[in-house]
């Protein structure tokens, strides 16, 4: 009996990553590679004639969220898989990349028998979460939040506790560094205090009285 070969479409921007995955196709006979296109747009308009099982997008173009794009394809074709790439790895990029209809989410970088073992899985299981990102789903569920806190501020509270700068906090909740100064402020009046080490202390006290009436 002829082995099924599973069609596979890619969204990908970059002319040297396309092909890269040419080239991880050219040493297969479990996959077809039906198609390559630069964004969802080109993909919609081609998806009712090549009709794939399994669509490889990355998450962002140029700094631009091709995440919504999943709900669309999704309404066109409800039973394809789609398997996001990216370099990052930030809980709030994976849990949209779900919500939004996502099978499975896989970090770079990444190479021919990483991608190959994410196609299996989502294949032959309908998803794949690697481990790392299984921590990120993790995590989020163990990080301590407070109420006397906004979201926000419970967001860098979680980075002061791992030890990050003002620039780096910045830049992974895409604010500038004034913007999360000006929070920290807010953050240090609320718990009366004037520097990080005695926020940090105060914080680890308040941790140990919810503990205590748990």
């Amino acid at each position: 009996m002829k082995p099924t070969i599973i069609k596979v479409l890619i969204i990908e921007s970059d002319p040297e990553q396309q092909k890269i995955y040419r080239d991880y196709f050219a040493n297969t006979d479990a996959y077809e590679l039906c198609g390559i296109f630069k964004n969802v747009h080109e993909t919609l308009l081609n998806l009712p004639r090549l009709m794939p099982e399994i669509i490889v997008s990355e998450a962002y173009f140029k700094g631009i969220s091709r995440l919504d794009g999943i709900e669309l394809i999704k309404k066109r074709q409800e039973h394809v898989k789609i398997l996001i790439m990216s370099h990052q790895s930030h809980f709030e990029v994976i849990r949209k990349a779900f919500r939004k209809g996502a099978d499975g989410y896989l970090t770079k970088p990444i190479s021919a028998h990483r991608f190959f073992n994410a196609l299996e899985s989502i294949a032959q299981h309908g998803t794949i979460i690697e481990h790392d990102v299984a921590r990120q789903i993790i995590s989020s569920f163990q990080r301590k939040t407070y109420a006397q806190f906004s979201k926000r501020e419970n967001q860098i509270i979680e980075f002061l506790k791992q030890g990050s700068t003002y620039k780096v906090i910045a830049k992974k909740l895409f604010v500038t560094t004034s913007t999360v100064n000006f929070h920290i402020q807010n953050i240090y009046l609320k718990l009366n205090v004037n520097s990080k080490s005695e926020a940090l202390d105060k914080l680890r006290l308040l941790e140990m009285k919810e503990v205590e009436f748990d």
